[in-house]
């Protein structure tokens, strides 16, 4: 098998000697990974930082040793086999969305370090432009946060929070290499598989902190089941780079960092046999990210914390004739082949935290977010502008009791924002191991400045904004209940019932002009909900820490309403889910194991069929994914190799027949290029400043 060759280029590869410079430095030992207390700090949507624990909300981490141990290289492959998660993927365009407890990816938010990542519209391809190797920790809070975090925040909030840097007065440096196969497909740092390079630099002196990183990640595309020189999944070649400064005091905090990103998805396309021609895209993307954020403890009672971003990210779609004999490439002619789309973001928050008493806390907050676009397929040069004051208060009664209302209000330039969004959240501990949370939220989103202003038409797309959208909003209502049990010999138990359900008016999606059935167009089609319910349950017992979730999620029948509909037509198609990852550590041998499996349960889904009008039943099959890993530490190096994708899963069958709308929901699911074999070398050394 070619993947074998894998582990032999590494060995021979000459990596172990060119990283043995600074093997005597007795400060860069690889840590060994001990299982984590259940109740770690968390800070999304947090006055400060706490326990878990204490929240009113219910957060779920991702630590940066789980991330590690996965050897993950990308953000998907982290969030894949979380309950709740699932993506989708677009094999022409290179991208990848996501639905958070069945919630579409244009009403989840995500953030870096609290502040939103901007996208081009409603598919999160952002979460596939952020360096991993920078990234500490992943939050993750389910269910509307728009109070807090504004639009967009509907489904829920991941929140991406990155390293700090040196933690003490001394240099460290990072070195992490990784190669991987595309299923079978691999050669040795060359054009076939994955490889992965990473530089990380931090420094510390006094009150300043530095910090800057580098890293590429190259896939060379997977063949799968296509021919002559058309792939599956499309080449992608990402250079991302960091640099970050920070001066920290007593009682002040401040830092800026700037993240660069350069991405080309190159689509190779048919060969001509008539003229040994053949037309190739590539999509060229370009994204900078300046953030300054600043924490003020200004007394004992008052605090103030600050952020301040520019996003400029612009994507560029170049359409190539090749001449396979000569190698001649030439620019393509025609309507829509060349485009450029430029998208830019200015972010400002504030927000004062006051404890008014020993029992009472505010946090009042302003938000201003201005967004812009041009290019080709933009009408014109658009701006949305949103203005949006919001305040909450935090009130504990009682030692078990907190309560936490909060208001949101937003002026915005274009669509009208619903005036106020409330919300409320409490916790009520029942006693030393029963914890009860129940939350009402309001969430809204509004329209991108793509489904507004974005006009596309060529000979197989015609596509229009509508400037007459209304935003979207919701009304959710969560519930959960955990069970902490006091154990012997050291062990914690944690167990967590929970439910949800989501009524969403105004929801945008595409369907055909009603003026021009020959266009398609973005509208308000009505309603939509989604319910459920989970078991979530986490075990540390010595060197084994054992976490697994079930969840039941029904999606909304859009047709039930329709006239002529079958009366026992169900208002939910339900789909299950379930989740597991299993760690286990040898402390003296420095050696960890992590098992990680999900099960996505068969999703139906109604579907009308177009001659006669009938409401028919379709589904997406079932899968399961699975990756399996064993790193071991060797003083400063740490050594990690495994296996990805263990159900060798790469296409799901769906029964759909909608496959003629530019959103179509018809054809086989793509989900991976297969089962793949990773090898991945970590060095860490450290020298502290005299």
């Amino acid at each position: 098998m070619r993947s074998h060759s894998l582990l032999l280029t590494l060995a021979l590869s000459g990596l172990l000697p060119m990283c043995s410079f600074a093997e005597g430095s007795s400060d860069s030992t690889i840590t060994k990974l001990a299982p984590r207390k259940l109740n770690e700090v968390v800070v999304t949507g947090q006055y400060n930082a706490q326990s878990a624990k204490n929240s009113v909300y219910s957060v779920r981490t991702i630590s940066s040793e789980m991330i590690k141990l996965r050897a993950a290289t990308s953000l998907m492959q982290v969030l894949s086999t979380e309950t709740g998660v699932r993506f989708s993927n677009d094999l022409t365009l290179g991208t990848s969305d996501i639905s958070l407890m069945g919630v579409t990816g244009q009403n989840v938010k995500i953030l870096l370090d609290g502040v939103p990542v901007l996208d081009r519209g409603e598919i999160r391809e952002g979460l596939g432009q952020i360096d991993i190797n920078t990234i500490d920790r992943i939050e993750i809070v389910e269910g509307p946060m728009s109070v807090s975090y504004g639009t967009d925040a509907l489904g829920g909030v991941i929140n991406i929070i990155t390293k700090n840097g040196a933690s003490a007065e001394k240099l460290q440096v990072s070195l992490r290499v990784q190669e991987e196969s595309a299923g079978s497909e691999y050669s040795g740092f060359g054009a076939k598989g994955i490889h992965n390079q990473n530089l990380n630099v931090s420094w510390a002196k006094n009150k300043w902190s530095f910090s800057g990183s580098f890293s590429r990640n190259d896939f060379g595309g997977w063949q799968g089941a296509s021919a002559g020189r058309m792939l599956d999944w499309n080449p992608k070649d990402q250079l991302l780079g960091g640099l970050k400064i920070g001066y920290t005091s007593s009682r002040f905090k401040v830092w800026y960092r700037i993240n660069a990103l350069d991405e080309t998805i190159t689509n190779y396309g048919m060969l001509n046999v008539n003229d040994n021609t053949a037309v190739d895209k590539d999509y060229d993307s370009k994204r900078y990210f300046h953030q300054a954020q600043s924490d003020w403890n200004i007394s004992s009672r008052l605090s103030l914390s600050s952020a301040l971003s520019y996003t400029d990210y612009s994507r560029r779609t170049r359409t190539i004739t090749l001449n396979v004999l000569t190698g001649d490439r030439r620019l393509a002619l025609g309507q829509g082949v060349q485009d450029k789309s430029v998208f830019t973001s200015t972010f400002f928050r504030t927000t004062a935290q006051y404890l008014l008493s020993n029992t009472v806390s505010l946090q009042p907050g302003v938000e201003l977010n201005f967004n812009g676009s041009s290019g080709d397929r933009i009408d014109g040069s658009p701006e949305i502008n949103d203005y949006s004051f919001f305040i909450s208060s935090e009130i504990k009664p009682f030692s078990w009791m907190n309560i936490r209302p909060g208001l949101r209000s937003t002026h915005n330039s274009v669509y009208d924002a619903p005036p106020v969004i409330p919300s409320i959240n409490t916790l009520f501990k029942l006693s030393d191991q029963f914890s009860l949370r129940a939350s009402y939220a309001r969430g809204f989103r509004a329209p991108s400045l793509r489904e507004l202003y974005f006009m596309f038409f060529d000979s197989s797309h015609a596509i229009q904004g509508n400037t007459d959208l209304k935003a979207e909003y919701s009304n959710s209502f969560n519930g959960s209940l955990s069970w902490e049990p006091a154990l012997q010999n050291g062990a914690e138990l944690e167990l967590i019932a929970s439910g949800f359900y989501n009524l969403f008016k105004n929801k945008i999606d595409v369907a055909t002009d009603p003026s021009n059935p020959n266009v398609n167009t973005y509208i308000n089609i009505g309603n939509n909900r989604t319910a459920g319910g989970s078991l979530q349950g986490n075990l540390i017992y010595r060197n084994l820490k054992v976490s697994t979730g079930f969840l039941l999620i029904g999606r909304y029948n859009q047709y039930q309403d329709d006239p002529g509909a079958s009366a026992d037509l169900p208002t939910f198609s339900w789909s299950p889910e379930l989740s597991s990852n299993l760690i286990y550590s040898f402390p003296k041998q420095a050696i960890d194991l992590n098992l990680a499996y999900k099960f996505n349960g068969r999703r139906p889904q109604y579907q009308k069929v177009t001659s006669t009008g009938a409401v028919e039943l379709a589904h997406i099959n079932a899968f399961h994914l699975g990756d399996f890993s064993i790193r071991k530490g060797i003083r400063n190096l740490s050594v990690a190799a495994g296996i990805k994708n263990i159900f060798d899963v790469t296409r799901v069958v769906n029964s759909s027949t909608d496959t003629g709308s530019a959103h179509s929901t018809g054809g086989p699911v793509p989900i991976s290029y297969g089962r793949s074999y990773f090898l991945s070398l970590n060095y860490n050394f450290s020298i502290h400043n005299n």
